[in-house]
């Protein structure tokens, strides 16, 4: 990860000693390990709210150039027109067909998609591997992902 050397503030760092896995019981390594997480989570926030803050600053020397503003205008102008033939073209009964066999289909690969996700979790679960190979003799690697959302967010968003 590449970091600038110009800061805005001080930053805090606190530095994990590392512990062997022995010296550890089980409920030590939890507690280190909620704790990692935390830290971690709070690291992660912290530099978004940062990277937001550049993003808006960067947006803001951008929108008050004059130059972009007038390419700004003339690309408005532009993408109304465009936006307004493909209006038009999607009217027509063969692309109103595309755009409703495209529609069912996406619907079809995220059932089939869910659906293959938990029988790999099962086959793993009872196969105890972690490899597939498929019919076309490729070997696939199982891969499982955690994501850690607030508790009131939904999936998808």
């Amino acid at each position: 990860m590449h970091m600038d050397t110009q800061q805005d503030g001080p930053i805090d760092a606190e530095i994990i000693e590392e512990t062997t896995v022995v010296e550890m019981n089980g409920g030590e390594m939890v507690v280190n390990l909620e704790q990692m997480i935390k830290t971690n989570i709070s690291a992660v926030d912290a530099s978004k709210n940062t990277m937001k803050k550049y993003k808006e600053m960067l947006n803001d020397i951008i929108l008050n150039d004059p130059t972009f503003q007038e390419h700004e205008k003339v690309a408005q102008a532009a993408n109304k027109v465009r936006a307004k033939t493909k209006s038009e073209i999607l009217q027509q009964p063969q692309a109103k067909d595309l755009r409703a066999k495209i529609k069912d289909l996406g619907f079809e690969i995220k059932e089939a998609t869910s659906a293959l996700s938990d029988y790999l979790k099962e086959y793993q679960r009872l196969a105890g591997v972690n490899e597939i190979e498929c019919d076309d003799g490729e070997v696939r690697e199982i891969i499982n992902s955690a994501k850690l959302i607030k508790k009131n967010q939904k999936f998808g968003r």
